[in-house]
This record gives C-alpha cells, structure tokens and sequence, in this order.
C-alpha cells in the first residue's frame, strides 16, 4: 500500500514504527543502547544474522523512521540520518573518496560545502577542480583518470543558478564516477535528483524539511549497494549520527512539507514579481520567473519553482543594508526554509570567506540579497518590501 501513497500521505504515515503502547505520534526512543536476551542474541545481532539495533550511533528505532520516511519521499533504496546538512554533505563526499581521487565540482556552493571540497580535502591528497557548471563542456574538460565524485548544488547558493543533472550524470557515467547533489533548494517535492541519474543526495533536514526553526539534522540517500559498500561503515566509525529527539522533531515538521513549501513557493513568485518592477532593483533571479537564465533546464527537470528568491539593489552594500534594517514582518537571519520569511546579505554572512574574485564569479555583489519566503500573508510581505524599498535611495 505504501508505494502507491502520493508525497502527502507518505509524509504523514510512512516508515511509522510503533511500539507495543499503540501510540499516535512516533515515540522518541532516548537510549543510547539496547539490551539482549542473551549473550548469543548480542553476538547475532552484532554479526548481522539478526535484525535489531546496537547503538544510537549506528542508528535507532526513531531515526530508522525518519530515514524510511525520507527514503520514500526520494525514491531512494536506502539513508542514513545525520546531524547535520553538513555532516550529510561531508559524509557523502567522504566516504566514497582516497588520497589520489579528483572531484570536480560547480563552484556555485555554500560556502562550507565550498571549504569542504576545496580546502578539507585536499589536505587529505584528495584533489578538487571547481567550475562553472552551468556549462556542460566545463564538467567533460574538468575530468581526469583519477575523477570520481562530481558534487553540485542545484539551484545553488545563493543565486539560484541551475545544472543539468541529467547532463552531469550521463557523463558521470561514462567515466564511472558518482554524483552527488545537494538538493535543499529545490526540496524533494520540486527535484528528484535520483530519478534525474544522480547517484546520492543531500539535505540538510534544518531547512525545510524541520522549516520552523527548530534543530539541526541532514541525510544521505543513495541505492543500498552505494551505502552499504560506503557509508555504512564511515557512518559508523567516525559518528556524524543525528539525535533520536531531532529525528522525531523533524518527523513532525516533514508531516507539513507540501503544505508549507506550497505557500512558501506562491509567496516568493510573488515577491519576485514585485521587486522585478522596482527601480531600485537591478536584476532578480527567481526558478519560477520565465526571465531566469537555465529556464529551459527548469522546466524539464523542476516541478516547481522555489521558496528563494534572489535579488540584488542598485545600491550596493548600503542599500542592501538599509533594506534589511527597514523590514518589519522579514527577519535578518542565514538560515532558510523557515516558515518565517528570513533574509540574508551573503557577501557579509553566508559566502563571506570567499575572496572578492570569488565572489565576483558567482554573481555575489555587495547589492546581492537572498530572501527566504515563509508562510505570511504575501500581501503582508509585499507591504513589508515596499515600505523598506522606499528608504533605499533609487
């Protein structure tokens, strides 16, 4: 029955273990450990012959929940929960990789997945080549012998550029390397990146997967086999597990995904159409608009728009500034897929370790600005915009 239950339903029932009691709402199971009948139990549970867990660090009863729900929302064999968008991203990359290997990845990231890929591990002679890789010819011309991870953000972060997925993974392929894509703003309701040829994704479960602002978490999800002969073990041993009260914290927030991410998405089209016809706005970037530079790649491989929007003022810095600071019902804060409408100047927060050059190439301003559109009344947020717009100088 489950596989026929559409993303709604799925996110409210599926993967729900429950215990003995009956109860209604998934129970948090805190234990860091679990106990057997007897000594022969342990060593079959621990040799694998029989089904059960050993440790909160290899999983428990209220991640397993978290991770089956995932699993079929993403079409995915198999997850692992972690404790952060991170840890998920750090872990996926990781795992899979030895000193010698190449990664070649689009330089449009967030900036730690940035720092992870381009400062992290080459200290462990793990090589990284970073491109534009809203090109396709940039991932063919990147590839050596030695590439074998490809790891992209699509839309990215902050400028909501889009990569053929489809593309990147025929020549992945080809070449027997892996994709790995980090899918937090399209959200598995709008992109299925599995689906396009990608091999594992990422999420980082703080954004809109809690959406209200709660707790950190992440997950990785791959085919069995992929997990199985690499992450199994290096989730393990090195302990990127989530706790089991964030699992049942996120439990509740993904019940109301669609339903959020919905309002969220109707919002931030909207906002994008009312800041495109301000003067004091010199470009906006938004997946739904049919302005946006990879509308074409959009409409095949995106259900949906976004609930980010990115914009950028005439008035550099100081005028981004002064628009933050006027907003009433918009909060200044990094993080996004908040129910609440949240807003950020990634050249001083988000993207602030990148050199200038950097920054320049990813289209990151001193102008530049990303909202995140919450759940509010859009007419309310609009207002918002257009009494803080009228105290930025044109």
């Amino acid at each position: 029955m489950s596989k026929s239950w559409r993303p709604a339903t799925q996110l409210v029932h599926g993967g729900t273990t429950r215990s003995h009691h009956g109860e209604t709402s998934e129970a948090i199971f805190l234990t860091q450990g679990f106990v057997y009948e007897t000594s022969e139990a342990a060593e079959a549970r621990f040799k694998g012959e029989t089904d059960g867990f050993i440790y909160a660090r290899y999983g428990s009863p209220t991640n397993d929940m978290f991770e089956k729900r995932m699993c079929m929302l993403e079409g995915a064999e198999d997850a692992r929960a972690t404790a952060s968008g991170m840890a998920a991203v750090s872990a996926a990359i990781l795992c899979q990789l030895k000193a010698g290997d190449h990664i070649v990845a689009a330089r449009a990231l967030f900036g730690s997945c940035r720092w992870v890929v381009e400062t992290l591990a080459p200290k462990y002679g793990i090589e990284c080549t970073l491109i534009d890789g809203r090109d396709l010819s940039n991932w063919e011309k990147a590839v050596r012998k030695t590439t074998k991870v490809f790891f992209l953000e699509s839309p990215t972060n902050p400028t909501l550029e889009v990569i053929d997925i489809a593309g990147v993974a025929k020549l992945a392929n080809q070449i027997g390397a892996k994709v790995v894509v980090d899918n937090v703003f399209a959200t598995p309701l709008f992109q299925k990146p599995l689906e396009l040829g990608a091999h594992v994704v990422v999420y980082s479960a703080t954004k809109h997967i809690d959406g209200q602002g709660r707790c950190l978490g992440g997950v990785v999800l791959s085919d069995k086999q992929w997990i199985d002969e690499n992450l199994h073990d290096y989730f393990r041993h090195t302990g990127p597990a989530m706790s089991p009260f964030n699992a049942w914290t996120l439990l509740k927030g993904i019940e109301t995904l669609p339903l959020r991410v919905k309002q969220q998405t109707e919002n931030a089209a909207k906002i994008a159409d009312f800041l495109a016809a301000s003067s004091k706005v010199a470009r906006v970037i938004y997946p739904g608009r049919k302005d946006h530079p990879q509308a074409d790649i959009i409409a095949r491989q995106m259900k949906g728009g976004s609930t980010l929007v990115c914009f950028e003022l005439k008035g550099g810095k100081e005028a981004a500034f002064r628009l933050q600071n006027a907003l009433e019902v918009v909060r200044i804060s990094n993080n996004l897929g908040d129910a609440k409408s949240l807003i950020t100047h990634p050249a001083t927060t988000t993207h602030k370790n990148l050199t200038d050059e950097a920054r320049a190439e990813l289209g990151i301003s001193a102008g530049t600005v990303r909202l995140s559109a919450g759940i509010e009344d859009a007419e309310d947020l609009i207002a918002d915009f257009e009494q803080a717009l009228s105290r930025v100088s044109a």
